[in-house]
């Protein structure tokens, strides 16, 4: 498939990065700094800026999907929505936070009192986009969370799946290595099974 990626310096964005090439497809890896991306085979590195509409538009037209690692705080999820859809891209696959996760009944992961304060704006912002992608009818999104921890870790392809509720394993830990993760996200793009929906991952 031809994908473009935004976002694909970033420390998921370059998993996926290496799971899609992996598997042939061709990447457009779009990023603000694109200058320390080393030349691989099947990737055309691209400099994109996420608030320049009509040029990134212009950049993902011609794509079969759009992959979206990038921060919350910074992106904007009805301009984006807007680009998907100049561009005329019929699939978006969105990497997603953990936080917007329930761990009880309409409880957020990010609601709890032990949720770490330094990752709760990007959480919340997280929760906002989810909000407005839910919103929208046209576009064939899907967005993807991670259980609490991703960690750098071994690729095993191995991952169990669930819906709007955080993973925990038996040992009562929620984690993923982001290799892991990489394989959801791709296989998802490869078989779409979340069409319009949320769903996570984890060991």
């Amino acid at each position: 498939m031809k994908i473009a990626l935004l976002g694909a310096t970033g420390f998921v964005g370059s998993h996926l990065l290496i799971e899609a090439q992996r598997r042939g497809h061709a990447i457009t890896a779009i990023a603000r700094r694109i200058e320390s991306m080393p030349a691989s085979p099947n990737v055309t590195p691209v400099k994109g800026d996420l608030t320049r509409e009509t040029e990134l538009a212009a950049i993902l037209r011609g794509h079969e999907a759009v992959l979206s690692a990038t921060k919350f705080l910074r992106t904007d999820a009805a301009a984006l929505i807007r680009i998907v859809k100049t561009a005329g891209v019929p699939r978006w696959l969105v990497v997603g936070g953990a936080g917007s996760l329930e761990v009880a009944p309409g409880v957020a992961l990010v609601d709890t009192p032990r949720f770490p304060p330094e990752y709760r704006d990007e959480a919340l912002a997280g929760r906002r986009f989810l909000a407005t992608l839910r919103e929208e009818q046209e576009l064939a999104w899907t967005f993807l969370s991670p259980s609490a921890l991703l960690f750098p870790g071994e690729r095993t392809g191995r991952y169990r799946v669930g819906d709007d509720r955080l993973l925990v394993n038996d040992r009562g830990e929620s984690r993923i290595s982001v290799a892991d993760f990489a394989v959801a996200m791709i296989d998802e793009l490869e078989t779409p099974r979340h069409i319009r929906t949320r769903f996570t991952v984890g060991e």
